[in-house]
């Protein structure tokens, strides 16, 4: 559950800009979700007119090469009852962020955490995570765990907890673009 934000490395900008007119496709048809039937590479093969291995092996080739990062389930946290949830900010020291940030971003409780500048004096904060809980108080329980985890290497936090959600979505490709 670790997503440190990062610039895209060189290999993966020439793998967006060589996106094949059928990984497209791929894309516009998955990044909804899989077809829900019992064998989606076969339904999704039918409907390009290639053969499902042809399906599979384009995916692989677009995870190897960056062009999407993984497939997998995309709970919704609000239909699952985790209606409390937070994110979070630290000031942690720049010699051990790095190695602090994997622990947090490690808990099963956060589902991002980034490494972002600071902006002094107003923004001191440079570890951000977003963190999931069912009610309240597991918030304030997983807050406690994390600045323990953080400790003195920790010289300030915030939280900005959810009210509602006005849009959750990845990003989303057009069809024509």
């Amino acid at each position: 559950m670790l997503a440190f934000t990062s610039k895209p490395d060189p290999g993966q900008t020439e793998a967006l800009d060589a996106l094949a007119p059928l990984d497209r496709q791929l894309i516009l048809l998955t990044q909804d979700g899989l077809p829900l039937v019992p064998r989606p590479f076969d339904a999704l093969a039918q409907t390009l007119g290639v053969s499902a291995d042809e399906v599979k092996a384009r995916f692989e080739r677009m995870l190897a090469n960056g062009c999407i990062r993984r497939i997998g389930a995309a709970p919704n946290h609000y239909r699952l009852g985790y209606r409390a949830n937070a994110m979070t900010v630290w000031d942690v020291d720049d010699a051990c962020v790095m190695e602090l940030g994997e622990r947090i971003g490690a808990l099963p409780y956060v589902s991002h955490c980034y490494l972002r500048p600071r902006i002094p004096p107003q923004w001191p904060y440079n570890l951000f995570a977003m963190i999931h809980g069912k009610t309240r108080a597991d918030l304030d329980g997983y807050l406690q765990a994390m600045a323990a985890i953080l400790s003195d290497a920790c010289h300030a936090s915030d939280q900005l907890l959810s009210t509602r959600i006005l849009k959750k979505t990845g990003m989303r490709f057009r069809g024509g673009q």
